[in-house]
């Protein structure tokens, strides 16, 4: 299991279509994927969840990831949520 807390630096943070974009990157791996904001944990992979968090520039998550490429799944979405585009 890995987990890493990181700052997401998107300019529009996790909505629309980076929203979009993280969960179809996120269903590329096996490994179970998860983000926890504050005290609420959403599946990664699920692009209600996701937007149910209503992540902005700037807000700290913490990636969770199980599996047999959770390391791989992490370090991929955290360059994802940290490229300041």
């Amino acid at each position: 299991m890995v987990r890493k807390s990181v700052v997401v630096e998107l300019e529009s943070g996790l909505q629309a279509r980076p929203a979009a974009d993280f969960v179809k990157k996120a269903n590329q791996y096996a490994a179970e994927l998860f983000i926890e904001k504050d005290t609420k944990r959403i599946n990664a992979k699920s692009i209600m969840g996701l937007m149910s968090l209503a992540i902005a520039s700037g807000d700290q998550i913490e990636l969770i990831a199980d599996g047999s490429d959770d390391q791989t799944a992490v370090d991929e979405l955290i360059a994802f949520i940290s490229d300041k585009k």
